[in-house]
């Protein structure tokens, strides 16, 4: 399975920005799909994950109810719908995916949120 994500970018505090990771290759055997962010220094933290029949968990608190993450299984995409951006959301965000047996990662969209 090969992920690209776009749609990262420089945006002004409170601004929304939508990313999207598309997938290709063996998508059938996709079992969920997730985000994850990273900043430089700090581990990689996972943001939002959406199981094949499309349940989404949450893993931050600090994007809950601000961060959405719709999918259009059709086009095997996946995207990361992020509202009334802060600072701390300033980051790369990388998409992932897990098979029955592997482990898939994109290369990542830079995100700078400006004050």
């Amino acid at each position: 399975v090969q992920l690209v994500e776009s749609g990262g970018g420089t945006v002004q505090v409170g601004d929304s920005l939508r990313l999207s990771c598309a997938a290709s290759g063996s998508t059938f055997s996709i079992k969920q799909m997730g985000w994850y962010r990273q900043t430089a220094g700090k581990e990689r933290e996972i943001v939002e994950l959406i199981s094949a029949d499309g349940s989404v968990t949450n893993y931050r608190n600090s994007v809950k109810g601000r961060f959405t993450i719709p999918s259009d299984n059709a086009r095997n995409t996946m995207y990361l719908k992020m509202n009334s951006r802060n600072p701390d959301d300033t980051a790369e965000y990388l998409c992932n995916t897990v098979t029955g047996t592997m482990v898939y990662w994109g290369k990542g969209t830079l995100v700078t949120v400006s004050s």
